[in-house]
C-alpha cells in the first residue's frame, strides 16, 4: 500500500493525495512487488534497501547511497496475539522526497493523520524527528507498563503469592525486554551519527529534538536493563524462599518420621509371637507406653537442640 500525504505550514489538516506532489509525505505499508518495482523506478530508491524494511530480523542502522539517506530503526508494537513485538521502519530522505516504509500498520502514526501533532509534510527533517519521537516515545509507554507489572508481581512476593503464571509471565516479559535493548541500542548509535548532519540537514532546533531523543532513548535502555535485573531478582528470591521452605519441610517429615518410628519398634517388638519379658503383668502395657513417649520426647528433645523441629 502506497499513501500521498500532504500538510504544508499553513495547512490545518492532512490531505490524502491520489498522486505525488513535491513536499508530500510517501507513505508505504506491506508493499507488494509491483508497488517496489514502482518506488524504484519512481524515486530511485535502491531496491536493496527496501527489501531489508520488509524483513523481520532487520536492525537499526544508517546508509547513505549518493543523494539518498536510508535510516533504519525498529517500532514496538502489539501483534494480533497481544505479543510486544518489533519490527523495521525505514526512512528514505533526499532532497525532495520523504518515504517511510513499515511491514505492518503502526498506530502509533495515526497521531499524524488525526491531527493531534502539528507537522508539515514540506519540512523534511522534522517530519522525520517527529516520527523518530513517536518511536521513542512508543517504546517509554511500554517499558512503563512492564515496570508496573513487575511491581505488581514484586508485591505479591511478599505474601508468597507468586504462581507459575508470573514465572512464565516473567520469562515473556524478560524476552521483550530483550528485544526492546536489542532494538534500543543500535538506534542510539544511529542517532548519534544523525547528529553530525552529513546525512540529514540539520538546523539548531533540529540538533536539540535529536539530543531530546538520544536522552530519552538513553532512558529507555537503563529502564529496560532495570527491569531485566528486578526480574533476576525477583526469581532467584523466589527461588532462594522455596529452597528454604523445601528444607525446613524435610526437617519436619524427618523429624515426624523419626517420633512414628521409635514407638513402633517398641510395639514391633512386643508383637512377636515369642517369650517376652512382664508380658503376663498388667502394667506392660503402661510400662511400654511410658517408654515409647519417653523416646519420643528425648529424640524431639533433640531435634528441638539440632533445630529440626
Amino acid at each position: 500500500m502506497i499513501k500521498y500525504y500532504y500538510k504544508s505550514l499553513r495547512s490545518q489538516h492532512v490531505q490524502e493525495l491520489k498522486d505525488y506532489k513535491r513536499g508530500s509525505w510517501i507513505y508505504v505499508e506491506a508493499p507488494t512487488d509491483e508497488e517496489v518495482q514502482y518506488l524504484v523506478s519512481k524515486f530511485k530508491v535502491d531496491p536493496g534497501h527496501i527489501e531489508d524494511a520488509l524483513d523481520e530480523d532487520e536492525m537499526p542502522r544508517l546508509e547513505k547511497e549518493e543523494d539518498q539517506t536510508y535510516i533504519f530503526v525498529r517500532y514496538a508494537y502489539k501483534n494480533a496475539e497481544a505479543e510486544l513485538v518489533t519490527v523495521p521502519l525505514l526512512f528514505v530522505f533526499s532532497e525532495d522526497i520523504v518515504i517511510t516504509v513499515s511491514l505492518v500498520h503502526m498506530p502509533r502514526l495515526d497521531t499524524f493523520l488525526s491531527g493531534k501533532i502539528d507537522f508539515a509534510t514540506t519540512q523534511r527533517t522534522k517530519l522525520i524527528l517527529q516520527i523518530l519521537h513517536e518511536v521513542v516515545e512508543q517504546y517509554d509507554r511500554y517499558i512503563n507498563g512492564t515496570s508496573k507489572q513487575i511491581k505488581l508481581i514484586r508485591s505479591r512476593l511478599r505474601g508468597h503469592e507468586i504462581s507459575n503464571q508470573d514465572f512464565i509471565d516473567f520469562v515473556l516479559i524478560e524476552d521483550e525486554l530483550n528485544e526492546f535493548l536489542a532494538a534500543l541500542m543500535p538506534t542510539n548509535a544511529t542517532l548519534r551519527r544523525l547528529l553530525r548532519g552529513r546525512y540529514i540537514p540539520l538546523f539548531e532546533e533540529d540538533q536539540d529534538i535529536i539530543e531530546d531523543l538520544l536522552l530519552n532513548n538513553e532512558q529507555s535502555i537503563e529502564a529496560c536493563s532495570s527491569n531485566i535485573k528486578s526480574i533476576v531478582n525477583i526469581r532467584e528470591a523466589y527461588s532462594s524462599i522455596s529452597s528454604n521452605n523445601l528444607n525446613r519441610t524435610m526437617k519436619i517429615l524427618t523429624g515426624a518420621t523419626v517420633l512414628i518410628t521409635l514407638p513402633n519398634v517398641i510395639f514391633g517388638m512386643y508383637g512377636m509371637n515369642i517369650g517376652l519379658p512382664f508380658q503376663h503383668q498388667p502394667w506392660a502395657y503402661a510400662v511400654i507406653v511410658l517408654m515409647s513417649l519417653s523416646l519420643c520426647f528425648f529424640a524431639f528433645t533433640i531435634g528441638r537442640a539440632k533445630r529440626i523441629f
